[in-house]
């Protein structure tokens, strides 16, 4: 996505454990973008060199800059021209595009504006909390992937066994869905707890669910005990390109001793399955969509973030904000 009404934000694009002693290359709004740590941290340029134009990713990092594989220029972290191998003389002053970028908790952010203020992390930031850290790729757009997450009606069959149990039973549930400017969320109440897999593992009793969407293409779900907030997983999703969503995400628990870290440990992994089971069905609708004649998706009497999420990727203030809505469904 591009910048929104000429305001600058972050993007998670990348872990920090991604970028090492090689390059990385990345798609940020569609142009090639390479990380790589620089003498003053990690440095995000245009991913090609102004000589031939061949990938600067490629290359190899030598003393906190980064050397095309072609003819040996030299970039420093905020793109200037360093080093033209065989030249004698004055050096020219070849630039390559810099975007700004910043780490924070693991995670690397780039923008390509001037942001003001520091990224948004997760939901649970400033809290004693146990962090995994993932990422992903899916065939989508950053609107279904979103609403994929923050989707509880498909969980009974994208997800049964993992995250809804196997028998048909159900609960009624109240939603209430309310917004802001940059946001919108559904609050979940009725649901004693899910008999998945993953809820039977790691929760305890539920007393409510949220899912909420921000801007730019950030996608949480809170699962709330009667203590407070028991688990949650914030996705940061960006189109890479026109067809590929990638996703930055923190899984995250309150620490409690011995018994936090074993739960930690189960996280990740049964999340990996559950990763897995959305990326499928998505790439099956974007395959699917291609097919003639186009139509756009049906917008379903639960689909009840749709709207609010398209406004707000479009620049708009979400109906919720302004018409908080409250519906029963059974879960």
């Amino acid at each position: 996505m591009s910048e929104r009404r000429g305001e600058a934000y972050w993007q998670a694009v990348a872990l920090s454990a991604d970028i090492g002693r090689r390059p990385k290359r990345i798609l940020f709004d569609g142009a090639p973008v390479v990380l790589f740590r620089a003498a003053q941290g990690v440095a995000a340029l245009f991913d090609r060199c102004p000589h031939r134009l061949v990938e600067l990713s490629t290359g190899k990092i030598v003393g906190g800059e980064i050397e095309c594989p072609y003819h040996g220029w030299r970039y420093d972290g905020e793109g200037r021209c360093t080093a033209i191998p065989g030249h004698v003389g004055a050096m020219p002053h070849y630039r390559v595009r810099r975007y700004a970028a910043i780490e924070r908790d693991g995670v690397v952010f780039v923008s390509s504006g001037t942001p003001q203020g520091e990224p948004y992390l997760h939901c649970m930031q400033g809290r004693d909390i146990i962090v995994r850290r993932v990422r992903s790729s899916t065939q989508s757009t950053v609107i279904d992937a979103a609403e994929n997450i923050l989707d509880a009606t498909h969980t009974h069959f994208t997800h049964k066994g993992l995250l809804r149990g196997l028998t048909s039973k159900r609960h009624l549930v109240r939603v209430e869905v309310t917004g802001g400017e940059g946001w919108v969320e559904a609050s979940y109440t009725g649901e004693e707890r899910q008999q998945g897999l993953i809820s039977r593992l790691l929760e305890g009793e539920r007393a409510r669910t949220i899912g909420r969407f921000r801007h730019p293409g950030i996608a949480e779900l809170e699962y709330w005990g009667k203590e407070g907030l028991v688990l949650a997983t914030t996705f940061h999703l960006r189109q890479a390109d026109e067809r590929t969503v990638e996703g930055v995400g923190w899984l995250i628990g309150r620490r409690q001793g011995l018994l936090g870290e074993l739960k930690a440990l189960a996280f990740k992994p049964l999340f990996n399955v559950a990763l897995q089971q959305d990326r499928r069905v998505l790439k099956s609708a974007s395959d699917n969509a291609r097919f003639a004649p186009q139509a756009l998706p049906v917008i379903g009497p639960l689909d009840f973030l749709r709207r609010d999420i398209a406004a707000i990727m479009e620049g708009r203030v979400p109906p919720a904000a302004s018409e908080p809505q409250v519906h029963e469904i059974e879960l």
